[in-house]
């Protein structure tokens, strides 16, 4: 298994993309090769004192940036990191690509350079949503690549997510439902009645709508919604948490008594702060593509990078893209049943 592994992507790049990646070979068995700028790459292994052989360097002589259009750079950087990285899982140099880079460019150079799975619309940025109380994160997608959509790529979205959640999160037969604005049939907007007909009729754990309160305390396993609502679910989410850790810890500081009490609870509470940490669960797989490819956030820190890469393996390994090739049928039957 060989981890192809974006060095330029992300705002801590190449710095922390390296030392994550020395990180993530005690957890794992294969290779990594890192693509970008050779000579900084090389610097930042001797800096984290590598010396082995499971990390190679492909050089690669430009970088996209997170501002640049990205459609435009992927076209115009045929030499950045970002491109060669996928043309080398394309062309089975490699396993599975992970980037920390501009997401646009991500999704833009995913479809270009391996294109479009057959029979999925829209493919879609999965992003692990993680439960407070338990090990057992739930998935939600779309979480940001498709603003506007249509009820088919809900269906596409469910059926993709789902499939990755057993095979890489080890969750069987896992349950799938539909973010909407009642629990009842009837509730929603056209897009979401329509998705619920084809989710219905899909060969999928499916438990209905669901509302966005219950979200947080694990109500289903995959979270389906257009990308407008999974990203605002999620920055929402992230913002509450953080702000409610915030609060907390100055609570706890205000006079000795609340200090000392916060000195015993100092372990829970780094507890509680790290099921909010993304850096945790790793980055979010782009499902739809013909080709394993993971996006991490772009401040990613080594923390997230070596759990982004132990993550990638099983996605690759598990042969999720083929799996997923072999649901579309299904999809369309689905969808001229509903026609």
């Amino acid at each position: 298994m060989k981890v192809i592994l974006d060095g330029m992507g992300g705002d801590n790049a190449p710095k922390e993309i390296v030392k994550g990646a020395v990180e993530a070979l005690a957890l794992c068995d294969g290779e990594i090769c890192i693509v970008g700028d050779e000579t900084q790459i090389m610097d930042e292994l001797k800096e984290c004192k590598y010396s082995g052989d499971r990390i190679t360097v492909q050089h690669a002589s430009e970088v996209i940036r997170t501002d640049e259009a990205p459609i435009k750079a992927v076209r115009r950087k045929k030499d950045s990191s970002l491109v060669v990285g996928l043309e080398m899982v394309k062309d089975g140099r490699g396993d599975v690509l992970v980037s920390a880079g501009n997401t646009g460019a991500i999704l833009a150079g995913s479809l270009f350079t391996l294109g479009r799975i057959q029979g999925i619309d829209r493919p879609t940025l999965a992003s692990i949503y993680p439960i407070l109380g338990t090990d057992k994160p739930s998935l939600l997608v779309d979480a940001g690549a498709n603003s506007d959509c249509k009820a088919e790529n809900l269906l596409e979205f469910g059926v993709m997510g789902s499939i990755y959640m057993e095979k890489v999160l080890g969750r069987e037969y896992p349950e799938v439902g539909l973010v909407s604005l009642g629990t009842e049939d009837t509730k929603g907007t056209m897009l979401t009645k329509g998705a619920f007909e084809l989710l219905e009729n899909a060969k999928l754990n499916f438990v209905g709508n669901v509302e966005a309160r219950d979200i947080p305390k694990g109500i289903c396993d995959v979270i389906v919604c257009d990308g407008f609502t999974g990203n605002v679910i999620l920055k929402l989410t992230e913002g509450l948490a953080w702000n409610i850790l915030k609060l907390l810890k100055k609570k706890f500081t205000e006079g000795i008594k609340a200090t000392m009490g916060a000195a015993l609870l100092k372990g829970k509470m780094n507890d509680l702060k790290s099921q909010f940490d993304y850096s945790e669960y790793g980055g979010a797989p782009i499902l739809g593509v013909k080709g394993p490819v993971v996006k991490m956030h772009g401040s990613s820190s080594a923390n997230a990078v070596k759990n982004t890469i132990v993550k990638a393996i099983p996605y690759a390994a598990e042969d999720v893209v083929g799996m997923i090739q072999s649901h579309t049928e299904n999809i369309e039957e689905i969808k001229m049943r509903t026609v």
